[in-house]
């Protein structure tokens, strides 16, 4: 499994990288590898929306579960990537890349302070 240093992740397993105070965010190696073979993704925000820390980000279906995703942070979301919900499979296999989900101009660059580090995130997880 894979925990990128240079990101931040949340308990409920999204993940945040920060440049110039846009938030990019996805769902972590192992959320996607709980999942299973995801199948569908659909998206619960649009770009130009005012979000909260919190707020559901999207629902993602695979052959084992359905599972809310909810954004790490609060602000303004500036884009959505689409292409995860015409192929939902890259969140298989690239979670960390060509299957980010959204980006977010920061309300509060503090809030990214408050997510759990690789490290912890994967003690967290893993133990």
């Amino acid at each position: 499994m894979n925990f990128p240093e240079e990101l931040k992740y949340s308990q409920t397993d999204e993940w945040v990288r920060v440049e110039n105070g846009i938030a990019t965010i996805g769902i972590s190696d192992y959320a996607q590898d709980a999942l299973g073979d995801i199948v569908y993704f659909e998206f619960s925000v649009e770009a130009g929306e005012q979000v909260k820390a919190g707020d559901q980000l999207g629902q993602v279906d695979s052959a084992k579960a359905s599972s809310e995703v909810n954004l790490p942070v609060s602000g303004v979301v500036t884009e959505v990537n689409e292409s995860v919900s015409d192929d939902a499979e890259i969140l298989n296999q690239d979670p960390y890349g060509k299957a980010w989900l959204v980006k977010i101009q920061l309300a509060d660059p503090a809030e990214v302070e408050k997510l759990l580090s690789a490290s912890a995130y994967q003690a967290y997880r893993v133990g």
